[in-house]
């Protein structure tokens, strides 16, 4: 009887899956006795992942910052690699986004210190949410519910405790009270960014003080984010990455299937993959490191072939955590200027504030997808690449749009901005920000599409209102934990890792952990 090698099979060439193949090669395979494949649906390694270029300069589509490089693994792999120094610029390399200028609606440009003192109301209560504040207001109390509900009670205790007059007059068909709101809102759309929450008030509050930052700065790479995917896949040989594959059924087996299979073929592996191209592969191991919206989309009533499926389906404590945790999207528009825009060295970054009510005085010019972004700047000073950000339904639409539209809108928006009233008066300051700013014309445009992209169907994972940070427990959990076939599906993912989703280290975490369970499992940890 010949007897098999153990065959370990990740599904996704992510972050989470390369560092687990990574682990896996190290301390098993190079040893001998086991075999190892990564399958991944797409064309690239790297999944959300993907430095690109466009106008010359170098861009990241989907990850773009270390998030605290204290005991942060990507910041430690950029430095073994090298990558933290680039000869060529990149995207946010100078410290620019420290140092904005901030217009409203029809061009009035605001003064730091009234913007500065409604973000530091936002700031004080997002800290004391996440638990790095001790107390805001004897008015706030703890919120119960949603993060949108509760930083909207603070702008109201903050209103009260300033005596606010609504009809304080600032400019035009500004008064201070919509002024201070549209601010406010600029940094909620912000927050929205940095969650992938459509709506602040699908966030849970509870959940904001258990994740984890991590300590110390917060930087972008300066060769790209994909030396880190292609430092970690570079030990593989090849073969193992198999690119093009994508799994749209996962057949796993309990333990009465597996003997029943084994009197009956000669391969008697637990777990069959089944791939779009009408091919399949058998393994001992999977590790799923596939989206949570990759997840979400396979447990809908849906007969879509092209969705991942499991046979038997998943347990229903784990479809249950599948469903409530969030999943949003996050979307990221890069522009060029003309090279008729001979001020380009001047553009600035620009935070935008926009009417919050439906009275009439919003700008008709300004279409509806582009009112909840909070900012337009070069990728670096002195870039005539400028980029945005867009979550949630904005993101959607922002997908849907033809390259022309969005060079057509964006041109007008701006000009809208960048044209101050010559009547302009304190808390503004007077004049066109930048010289000729009727002239701006964007010749180019990229957008990303995480949203429609059927691989991820969206960005990064959140906890929303109704979920906890246990469904991410349960998700991390694997199938089959003990019998003669253990451990046949394990999971990873950003959305796996408790304290740390949404970011490229929860999702290096989780792959680590998934490695280490199978290294356990067959005692050669190290």
């Amino acid at each position: 009887m010949v007897v098999k090698k153990p065959r370990i099979v990740i599904v996704g060439a992510g972050i989470a899956g390369l560092t687990a193949a990574n682990k896996l090669y190290k301390s098993l395979v190079v040893k001998g006795g086991f075999e190892l494949y990564v399958i991944e649906g797409g064309n690239r390694i790297g999944g959300r992942i993907n430095t690109s270029e466009f106008g010359g300069d170098r861009i990241e589509m989907g990850a773009t910052w270390i998030h605290g490089i204290g005991g942060s693994p990507v910041y430690k792999i950029a430095q073994e690699s090298s990558s933290m120094e680039s000869d060529e610029p990149w995207e946010c390399m100078d410290g620019f986004l420290d140092d904005p200028i901030t217009i409203a609606e029809n061009g009035y440009v605001l003064s730091p210190s009234l913007v500065d003192s409604v973000s530091n109301v936002f700031k004080n209560l997002m800290d004391f949410a996440q638990g790095k504040r001790k107390s805001f207001g004897v008015g706030i109390g703890k919120g119960n519910g949603s993060v949108g509900s509760f930083l909207r009670k603070g702008l109201e205790y903050y209103w009260e405790m300033e005596s606010r007059k609504e009809k304080e007059e600032v400019n035009g068909n500004w008064n201070r009270k919509l002024l201070e709101e549209a601010i406010f809102a600029m940094q909620e759309n912000t927050q929205r960014t940095y969650t992938s929450a459509n709506d602040l008030y699908n966030l849970d509050y509870k959940a904001e003080s258990e994740y984890v930052m991590c300590p110390g700065e917060e930087i972008t790479i300066a060769k790209g984010y994909s030396r880190v995917i292609e430092s970690l896949a570079s030990i593989l040989p090849c073969g193992v990455i198999q690119l093009g594959k994508k799994v749209c059924k996962i057949e796993w087996q309990h333990e009465s299937e597996v003997v029943t299979q084994q009197n009956g073929h000669d391969d008697t592996r637990p777990v069959k993959l089944h791939f779009l191209d009408g091919t399949t592969l058998s393994a001992d191991h999977v590790i799923v490191t596939v989206s949570l919206g990759v997840l979400k989309a396979g447990i809908r009533d849906s007969d879509d072939k092209g969705m991942l499926k499991f046979y038997p389906p998943l347990p229903d404590h784990k479809i249950e955590a599948i469903s409530r945790l969030g999943y949003g999207v996050v979307n990221k528009l890069f522009m060029q200027l003309s090279p008729d825009f001979s001020d380009f060295h001047q553009f600035p970054f620009l935070q935008l504030v926009f009417h919050q009510s439906d009275s009439g005085v919003k700008n008709p010019k300004i279409p509806w997808w582009i009112r909840r972004t909070a900012s337009v700047s070069p990728i670096y000073k002195n870039s005539r690449v400028l980029s945005s950000w867009f979550a949630g339904e904005e993101a959607l639409k922002l997908e849907t749009l033809s390259d022309q539209v969005i060079l057509d809108e964006v041109s007008t928006t701006l000009s809208t901005f960048l044209s101050s009233s010559p009547d302009s008066h304190e808390p503004q300051c007077n004049g066109n920000v930048i010289k000729n700013s009727s002239k701006l014309n964007l010749v180019k445009v990229l957008k990303t599409k995480w949203g429609s992209d059927p691989l991820f169907l969206g960005s990064y994972s959140y906890v929303a209102v109704g979920s906890s940070i246990c469904d991410m427990d349960t998700l991390a959990e694997p199938l089959t934990k003990s019998g003669s076939h253990p451990l046949q599906i394990l999971f990873a993912g950003e959305a796996t890792h408790r304290t740390h989703y949404s970011t490229t280290h929860g999702a290096y975490f989780s792959g680590i952990r998934e490695a280490n369970r199978l290294l356990a499992h067959y005692q050669c940890m190290d």
